[in-house]
């Protein structure tokens, strides 16, 4: 997304928008788009204060601990697919679920299943994600 496979760069990027927002510095877009999903999680809010803990933290899902960094990359991720329109048809299968949903949040929520999915097949496969299924799982979900 941001910074390759970094992961401190990554969680300190994030720590950097919400401390500027906090501050009513100047923000960049990017930053915007990051602070946007940051207020949409308040759960996640005392962590982003919190630097040591949110660099050095480990989350495990055999704990059953959702990783915060992970879980707003995947929101980003999905509106940079939306702003891009690819794989073709996201928009469609999006608007579905804002229709059955009513929320920009819900209905990221429910394409991070298949966001999910589809990451989890290419990093098992060690290949890149397959957009066509990806997408197929995204049309069923206003069917669920």
């Amino acid at each position: 997304m941001f910074f390759g496979q970094n992961r401190d760069q990554l969680r300190r990027f994030y720590l950097q928008a919400w401390r500027k927002h906090l501050e009513g510095q100047p923000i960049e877009p990017l930053e915007g788009m990051i602070i946007d999903v940051i207020t949409l999680h308040p759960e996640y809010h005392t962590l982003l204060v919190d630097e040591e803990r949110a660099l050095s933290h480990d989350y495990s899902p055999e704990q059953n601990q959702t990783n915060p960094f992970l879980h707003m990359g995947m929101h980003i991720a999905i509106r940079e697919q939306l702003s891009t329109r690819r794989p073709a048809g996201i928009n469609d299968a999006y608007e579905a679920l804002l229709k059955q949903l009513g929320g920009r949040h819900q209905a990221e929520h429910r394409m991070m299943e298949c966001l999910g999915e589809a990451m989890w097949q290419a990093q098992r496969n060690n290949t890149v994600p397959d957009e066509v299924a990806y997408l197929a799982c995204l049309q069923k979900l206003p069917r669920r």
